[in-house]
């Protein structure tokens, strides 16, 4: 495959500062320059804590169940206006080792990993495909939209991350998945065709710098194109087992437009596919530094720390026609 074309910029005196100040290397802060509303406010919200959010796992327990449960054990939660999305706002231990996390009545997620699933609203009886799908946040949320009916498969290639999924399908009480270690990129050799299919895929996690912030000087230019590079042979797969009308949801925790608004271009334009909206977050770039994209590409959505108050996030609703 032809490498693509990677943008980098000079970066002036602000951002030379701003890089300092933040210890990030500087050709990041010269890209997040070109697209990111209010630089310094975006990067000073990466050096708070994330905030911890849960959703609701309804395939075991309702919401307002939950929240009794929590509050009466002295956790304070807050009902956001996603879909089973809570907010906790005060914890007298990790909410992660309660009883009722074990008890897998509820999945520790970030908001923004919420909004693909909730793009894709798969329903009970579909055919639905998970590329990506270790350790299964996205694949237990997409079974308890689909009520545990139909068929969810859930595909991840690397062996070490396999048993994590198992453990949290187990735990969800996911019954209608079947799981496949394998290179998502061999899709075609399933041959199955899809209602919708789920590509959260692997990138360079920009997005998610305030959990972890070895990521500010550990990726370069050369991880962008590797992984850009990848996302498109991954999407030309998805669209290889996507029936016709179906629905494709592109996904990562990148801000890179390279990993983002290029694959969608390229999605667009080698297989004429549209764009459809999503009620969440910053709308699409039109354009990065020589790169021009199609103008559906301004559908998908962007969220940003500094304005939604959660990992960074890209996420794209794809319409097979």
């Amino acid at each position: 495959m032809a490498s693509k074309v990677i943008q980098e910029f000079k970066a002036d005196e602000k951002v030379k500062g701003l890089a300092r100040k933040y210890r990030y290397d500087e050709y990041m802060v010269a890209r997040f320059a070109r697209f990111v509303p209010d630089l310094e406010k975006f990067l000073a919200s990466m050096e708070e804590p994330p905030r911890t959010y849960i959703r609701v796992n309804t395939i075991k327990v309702s919401a307002n169940a939950l929240i009794k449960r929590l509050t009466d054990k002295g956790f304070i939660v807050k009902a956001l206006d996603l879909p089973d999305c809570l907010e906790v706002m005060s914890e007298p231990y990790s909410i992660g080792a309660s009883a009722e996390h074990l008890l897998g009545l509820f999945y520790i997620q970030d908001m923004s990993s919420m909004v693909p699933a909730l793009a894709l609203a798969p329903v009970p009886g579909d055919v639905v495909i998970d590329m990506a799908a270790s350790p299964g946040g996205k694949t237990t949320h997409l079974a308890q939209l689909m009520n545990n009916e139909g068929i969810l498969i859930a595909i991840e290639a690397e062996p070490a991350r396999m048993p994590g999924l198992m453990l949290n399908l187990g735990r969800c009480g996911v019954m209608n998945t079947v799981v496949y270690g394998m290179d998502a990129r061999e899709l075609s050799k399933l041959d199955i065709r899809a209602d919708k299919i789920m590509l959260d895929a692997p990138c360079t996690g920009e997005g998610v710098i305030a959990k972890d912030r070895t990521r500010k000087t550990s990726r370069d230019i050369s991880d962008i194109e590797y992984c850009s590079n990848m996302q498109t042979e991954l999407i030309d797969a998805a669209y290889e087992c996507l029936k016709p009308g179906g629905v494709l949801v592109y996904s990562t925790c990148s801000f890179a437009p390279e990993e983002n608004e290029l694959i969608v271009d390229h999605a667009i334009k080698e297989h004429g596919m549209k764009v459809e909206p999503i009620p969440y977050g910053e709308p699409g770039l039109r354009s990065f530094g020589e790169l021009k994209f199609d103008p559906q590409v301004v559908n998908a959505r962007r969220l940003y720390p500094h304005i939604h108050g959660t990992s960074g996030f890209f996420v794209a609703r794809l319409k097979n026609v």
